[in-house]
């Protein structure tokens, strides 16, 4: 492979669904200056949100909402530059995995088309590191022609074409809900969105289904995946992820 000399900007479309995040973008853009292209589309913002992400140099789209799969295909489809990095406006690239991407990209071209890097979680004045929340590997950094997505109405999930992805170590901050209150609401919408989806695709759950994958859920966060290690807040958290396996099932229960 052609080798490559350092560069002060990476050949990579860092791609960010924007909509009212004026209050995490002074956070989020400037962790994004290691990528030479930052592509925003915006689906209705009422605050400074597409100034502020003018104002750092970023290419701004407005566009309609379509879902999150529909949307970010089409986000990811306008990238220009031959890799893609996938980041939300509640996360932030943290110092190490900037570094880290900077050596990925200094030497040869890197040899997968794909990596996955992990997020670590801060909520309620706290890092997360334990339970559902943490490790939390997901694909982020890919080839623009190496890509799929099926488009869900939420929790989309991209797949890598042509090989296996590699991991990397530094972390992503996810700087998730903005309080409690935050997190019940959009609990209740993915919960919505996701019974919605389930049912037109026929889905029919039986009438305990709901409290039993919930209890499952409560069991396995807090308990298997060391929840309890997070202490009061740990057991929240599971707690709240489990009611919002419930809410699902009530809601798809209903739908039948």
């Amino acid at each position: 492979m052609p080798r490559r000399q350092p560069v002060d900007k990476l050949p990579v479309t860092a791609c960010i669904l924007v909509k009212n995040e004026a209050d995490r973008l002074p956070r989020i853009l400037p962790s994004l200056d290691i990528f030479e292209e930052i592509l925003v589309f915006d689906s209705g913002s009422e605050d400074q949100s597409v100034q502020m992400c003018l104002d750092a140099g970023a290419r701004v789209e407005e566009v309609q909402w379509e879902g999150f799969g529909a949307t970010r295909k089409k986000l990811f489809s306008a990238a220009s530059s031959p890799w893609i990095f996938w980041i939300d406006a509640d996360e932030v690239v943290t110092a190490d995995l900037a570094r880290e991407l900077m050596d990925l990209f200094a030497g040869s071209e890197p040899e997968k088309r794909g990596y996955e890097v992990n997020r670590i979680v801060r909520f309620d004045g706290r890092w997360i590191r334990h339970g559902e929340w943490f490790p939390d590997w997901n694909l982020r950094l890919f080839r623009a022609d190496s890509w799929s997505m099926e488009e869900l109405a939420v929790h989309e999930r991209v797949d890598l074409q042509g090989g296996k992805p590699d991991r990397l170590d530094g972390l992503l901050e996810h700087h998730t809900y903005r309080s409690w209150d935050d997190l019940r609401a959009r609990s209740e919408r993915y919960a919505a969105l996701w019974a919605e989806q389930q049912s037109a695709a026929g889905r029919r759950p039986f009438f305990l289904e709901g409290v039993m994958r919930a209890c499952w859920k409560l069991f396995r966060a807090f308990v298997l995946r060391g929840g309890f290690m997070d202490g009061i807040l740990g057991f929240k958290i599971a707690f709240a992820n489990a009611f919002e396996v419930y809410l699902k099932y009530q809601l798809l229960f209903r739908l039948r």
